[in-house]
């Protein structure tokens, strides 16, 4: 019971969570201490990052592990009475004949280039992965959505909220970010080689409110309209 206790404490629940409230509580735990969002030149935090991770992953698969079994019960049959009569045999069944058929496709295709998003409401969902080329993105809502390593490349992020979006090493060639909300958003690794940022907001102020370590800016057109060397 102190270990189940434990793995509620790790993803900072109550104990008797639901499910839905596990699989969140993981969601956010692992966007706060994902290793790829610690600076490379700081082993220390990273290390720390990917123990915590490591710990953040073991909670969830135990307590998902835990309410599934709860949610489908074992069923054993009852014994039969004592002194009843024997089952009459199984008579023989036919022998039939299938023909194969190709498995079905996979319900969560990770190819989404070339959708049209526009003005979706995708805020806080998991896109990590997903090839995302060429799609329709203008005016969606992106806040809080976990994008790691996501392809973007020729995308259309025109006056999309992307506010605290999580952009790690992201594919965003050729993107168009044209007045695209980035405030807090972390674009450290990504590729913006061509990129339109036209009237982003990357600032409050002076200060700047996007963290780009490591990003790739060659070609791109800044919020200024100027174009990085």
């Amino acid at each position: 019971m102190r270990e189940l206790e434990r793995y509620y404490r790790v993803l900072d629940l109550e104990p008797g969570a639901t499910l839905e409230e596990v699989n969140q509580a993981y969601k956010d735990l692992a966007f706060i201490w994902h290793p790829d969002r610690i600076p490379h030149d700081n082993q220390r935090l990273k290390d720390k990052a990917q123990k915590k991770l490591q710990e953040i992953n073991e909670a969830r698969e135990k307590l998902r592990s835990l309410k599934t079994k709860r949610q489908i019960p074992h069923y054993s049959p009852p014994p039969p009475p004592k002194n009843s009569p024997p089952p009459p045999p199984k008579k023989p069944q036919p022998r039939t004949t299938y023909q194969h058929q190709p498995p079905p496709p996979p319900k969560n295709n990770p190819d989404l280039s070339g959708k049209d998003f526009s003005y979706a409401n995708l805020s806080n969902k998991d896109l990590s992965g997903r090839n995302m080329s060429y799609a329709n993105l203008s005016g969606a809502n992106l806040s809080d959505t976990f994008m790691h390593k996501v392809i973007l490349r020729g995308a259309n992020l025109s006056e999309a909220n992307l506010f605290r979006a999580n952009l790690l090493l992201a594919d965003l060639r050729e993107a168009n970010l044209r007045n695209t909300n980035l405030i807090g958003a972390d674009l450290s690794g990504a590729d913006l080689r061509g990129a339109d940022l036209t009237g982003a907001r990357v600032r409050s102020g002076d200060r700047l409110l996007v963290k780009l370590i490591g990003a790739n800016l060659s070609g791109a057109i800044m919020p200024d309209g100027t174009v990085h060397t």
